[in-house]
């Protein structure tokens, strides 16, 4: 991915969405662009209109923290903006490299020890490409839908995006499709040079107009805390609180938990999707053993 477009379209695009009024300026007459004028950023942030003309255009080199700062609070980013700004700043300038396979590496066995002790949360362990590398037992329950999808890895995005059964499989997939876009663009701006992630955005904008929509928007964002809705084929609805918690051990890695209240129909529910799941034939259930690269970030 090319850092100066990044830079120059997610710019402009936070530029769009903030008003005088939200910025405290006066509003004037006809204006030409939607949003703020390039100078009027560059009077918030205490720059030039040269200065922030330069950074519009995509050279973010050399800029400093403290700028960029001033930037973000001009462009009145949230934490997530704010943090995607500082990637792009810090992959700025350097050298271009051909994009880059991540060797394939499994994951810890105390890793999946730990997933393997949680017995009554499903939980999973993805990268920043949304490939889920290993599951607990009843989170490979929960997640069915995904393993019956015969690509590998087996992959969020692209289930949401390509898969036809998605549609029923996830009850809010709207939401759920812009939080995805949103998390491989806020990775894209980690790591711009992971072939085996910008092999995954061409595959989606190829093939699917909602990614492409989803992406030309560039929208980012953390994802740590909130409530999954899913409509299961084994055991109906169920709507559960998760935990997104980075592992510091394995940089890149995100281990997911997923719970639901007690004496709640989706308590019951997770008792019956293990009941369910214990009555498969796994004989023939395993999942194929890792695909090259898929341990990337």
């Amino acid at each position: 991915m090319d850092n100066r477009s990044e830079v120059r379209e997610f710019l402009t695009s936070r530029r769009a969405k903030i008003t005088p009024q939200q910025a405290g300026l006066p509003a004037s007459g006809h204006r030409r662009v939607k949003g703020l004028r390039r100078e009027e950023v560059a009077m918030l942030a205490g720059v030039s209109a040269e200065y922030y003309a330069r950074m519009e255009r995509g050279n973010l080199s050399g800029t400093s923290e403290a700028v960029l700062d001033s930037l973000a609070r001009a462009l009145q980013l949230d934490d997530s903006e704010r943090a995607h700004l500082m990637d792009l700043a810090r992959t700025a300038g350097t050298t271009r490299r051909p994009a880059r396979r991540r060797s394939a590496q499994p994951i810890r066995p105390a890793l999946q020890q730990l997933l393997d002790a949680m017995t009554d949360a499903p939980a999973f362990i993805r990268n920043g490409r949304l490939d889920i590398l290993a599951t607990n037992r009843l989170g490979k329950a929960l997640y069915w839908p995904l393993f019956q999808d015969p690509a590998r890895p087996v992959n969020l995005a692209r289930y949401q995006f390509l898969n036809p059964s998605a549609a029923e499989y996830m009850t809010e997939l709207d939401a759920q499709r812009a939080t995805a876009a949103a998390l491989l663009r806020t990775e894209a701006g980690q790591d711009p040079y992971n072939r085996d992630l910008s092999d995954l955005i061409g595959e989606l904008s190829t093939r699917s107009e909602a990614f492409r929509t989803l992406w030309a928007a560039h929208n980012v964002r953390l994802h740590h805390t909130g409530i999954k809705r899913f409509h299961h084929p084994a055991v109906g609805d169920l709507t559960l609180a998760f935990e997104a918690l980075p592992i510091p051990t394995d940089p890149g890695l995100t281990l997911t938990a997923l719970s639901a209240e007690p004496a709640t129909p989706a308590h019951d529910a997770l008792k019956l999707l293990a009941t369910w799941y214990a009555t498969l034939d796994h004989n023939d259930l395993t999942t194929p053993a890792p695909a090259e690269g898929e341990r990337s970030r």
